[in-house]
C-alpha cells in the first residue's frame, strides 16, 4: 500500500470515526429538516472543503496554537452557531407555522439555502476534533493532500448519512423543536470550551 492511500484511509477513518456522534450529523440533520436537501448537501460540503484546506495548510500551526487561544475560538464559534440556530428556532410566530414547516422544508432559492448551510456548519466546524485530527495527521504523516482528502470524504459521508435521515424524518418532527434543542447543545459545547480555560 502506497503511503498516500495509507494516509487518506487514516484521514477517513479518523475523522468519520469522530464525526458520526459528533455535532456535524446533528447539525446537518437540523438544517435539512428546515430547507431541501441538495442546497443544505452543497452547502455543508463547500464548508468542508474549506474547513479541510484550512487544517491542512495549518497543520502543525494549528496542532501548536496555544491552549487558552484554541478554546476562546472554539467557544467563539459554538456561539455563532448556538445564536443562528436559536434565532431561528424562537424567531417571533414560528409557534403557530410550526405545522406548515412540517409539510416540507422553507421555499428559500438554492443560493440563500446552501449560504445559510455553510455558515453553520464553518462555524461548527472550525477548531472541531476532526479538524484538529486533521491538522495533526498532515502535520504527522506529511502527505497533507492525501490526508486532506481523506478527511473531506468522510466529512461528506457524514453529511449524506443526515442528509438521508434528515429528509425522511422531515414530516414526522418539529423543526423548530429540534433547532431549539441543537442552538442549547451549541451553547453548551461553548461553555464546555470556556471552561476549559478555567481548568
Amino acid at each position: 500500500m502506497s503511503t498516500a492511500l495509507v494516509a487518506l484511509a487514516t484521514a477517513f477513518g479518523l475523522v468519520l470515526a469522530v464525526e458520526l456522534p459528533d455535532k456535524t450529523l446533528v447539525a446537518t440533520l437540523v438544517l435539512t429538516t428546515r430547507f431541501r436537501a441538495w442546497p443544505v448537501f452543497a452547502g455543508v460540503c463547500a464548508a468542508f472543503a474549506v474547513q479541510c484546506v484550512i487544517a491542512v495548510a495549518f497543520g502543525s500551526v494549528l496542532t501548536l496554537l496555544p491552549d487558552t487561544l484554541v478554546s476562546l475560538l472554539v467557544a467563539a464559534m459554538f456561539g455563532i452557531g448556538s445564536f443562528m440556530l436559536l434565532r431561528e428556532g424562537f424567531r417571533e410566530g414560528d409557534d403557530a407555522g410550526d405545522d406548515a414547516s412540517r409539510s416540507g422544508p422553507v421555499p428559500l432559492s438554492f443560493l440563500r439555502s446552501a449560504l445559510t448551510s455553510f455558515g453553520v456548519l464553518f462555524a461548527a466546524e472550525w477548531g472541531d476534533a476532526s479538524q484538529l485530527a486533521t491538522a495533526g495527521l498532515a502535520a504527522r504523516i506529511g502527505n497533507p493532500v492525501a490526508v486532506g482528502v481523506g478527511a473531506f470524504a468522510a466529512l461528506v459521508a457524514v453529511a449524506g448519512l443526515a442528509v438521508f435521515i434528515g429528509a425522511k424524518i422531515r414530516d414526522r418532527i418539529r423543526p423548530k423543536l429540534i433547532q431549539r434543542v441543537a442552538g442549547f447543545v451549541f451553547a453548551g459545547f461553548a461553555v464546555f470550551a470556556l471552561a476549559q480555560l478555567l481548568w
